[in-house]
């Protein structure tokens, strides 16, 4: 399916123990060039996804706390639970589901909750920029700003 989330999600998932170091978790997530690292407790064999460090939790639960990544644990920063998605799932409604949750990354598992990969905003970046006419986009917007100018009250050519 080419508008299914299997044809744009990211297959390279990196996890680590909830007791990890957020900075192990940092320098991993740079050296393999990613935004995330899904959280597992390594007792458990299951490896079931515990929750999800991303940049912004670095941002938020570190660095504007002034604390050490040294010093705290992943599990002290994850956000949990993690949003999910199957790989079948439209494009359109993963976004939705991104937007509905307020996060930049997808987790997509199948049907036994196993993970099988992530959507974050690099996926849905690419899949834009290869599937979206801009010039349907601009149209869309320029009538926006018309009908809204119009609601107003005013000329869109007023003032120039």
């Amino acid at each position: 399916m080419e508008n299914s989330v299997e044809a744009i999600m990211s297959k390279k998932l990196e996890t680590m123990d909830i007791i990890d170091t957020a900075q192990n978790a940092a320098q991993r997530m740079k050296e393999k060039k990613i935004s995330s690292i899904i959280v597992v407790d390594m007792k458990n064999k299951a490896n079931e996804p515990l929750g999800i460090v991303t940049e912004k939790d670095f941002v938020h639960k570190i660095c504007a706390q002034g604390s050490s990544s040294k010093d705290i644990a992943i599990g002290e920063i994850m956000s949990s639970p993690i949003a999910t998605t199957t790989p079948s799932a439209t494009i359109e409604g993963a976004a939705s589901l991104m937007l509905s949750n307020k996060t930049r990354h997808l987790l997509v598992v199948d049907k036994d909750k196993k993970p099988l990969g992530i959507i974050g905003p690099t996926d849905m970046n690419k899949y834009l920029r290869t599937n979206l006419d801009m010039n349907e986009v601009n149209a869309r917007i320029l009538q926006a700003m018309l009908e809204e100018e119009e609601l107003a009250g005013t000329s869109p050519l007023e003032g120039q």
